[in-house]
């Protein structure tokens, strides 16, 4: 499975905002790998305003080391900003 960080390797030179077409084309340029490019050719055909927004358009996760359970935990955890705590004092 392709990695945000080759999505974005594959891209750093595209000029952006770009289009699917832009994107597919610079990535087969720059050499990637089958997975890469079976993430892109998935894209829906949009003008995409940079690499993090290709990426998330492919449903590749920017930190894939984080499992769904803990991503569940963070989800249930109370957020304490610390705004928030400010306005109890």
């Amino acid at each position: 499975m392709a990695s945000y960080a080759d999505v974005l390797q594959y891209l750093s030179s595209l000029d952006y905002p770009a289009e699917k077409d832009d994107v597919v084309r610079e990535a087969e340029r720059e050499g990637a790998p089958p997975d890469v490019l079976k993430a892109l050719r998935a894209l829906p055909p949009v003008d995409y305003a940079n690499g993090t927004e290709v990426a998330r358009s492919a449903g590749i996760e920017a930190a894939p080391e984080v499992g769904p359970a803990q991503r569940a935990e963070q989800a249930r955890d109370k957020h304490n900003r610390v705004s928030q705590h400010l306005r109890g004092i």
